[in-house]
């Protein structure tokens, strides 16, 4: 049973950075894409980005082409999202997503396994 335990996230003004990850356990990490997605209040969660097992594709969505950045460490079974630039509109709760197809069209329904999800409060 994968179990996926989130950290990072937090408060910045719009143009900061910040850095939230997900650490997994129970699985074969590597064997799998990982990914982020993301739901603001009153909205559907959305797709944010996604890394192959290998690390060697990445899909993001086009709001945040640019400026986001998925990466992972298998060694340490851990994938992580990179966001600068921040604006506004980023503002949602972030949530971890195993077995995910790494394609832009990503949707929630089709991930069985999330994290616990990560606050980002942009303010401008």
């Amino acid at each position: 049973q994968v179990r996926l335990v989130q950290s990072g996230g937090g408060s910045v003004q719009a143009g900061e950075s910040l850095r939230i990850s997900c650490a997994a356990s129970g699985v074969t990490f590597s064997a799998y894409g990982m990914g982020w997605f993301r739901q603001a209040p009153g909205k559907e969660r959305e797709f944010v980005a996604a890394i192959s097992g290998s690390g060697s594709v990445v899909a993001y969505a086009d709001s945040v082409k640019g400026r986001f950045t998925i990466g992972r460490d298998n060694a340490k079974n851990t994938v992580y999202l990179q966001m600068n630039s921040l604006k506004p509109e980023d503002t949602a709760i972030y949530y971890c997503a195993f077995n995910v197809l790494v394609r832009a069209t990503s949707t929630a329904t089709q991930i069985a396994n999330w994290g616990q999800g990560t606050q980002v409060t942009v303010s401008s």
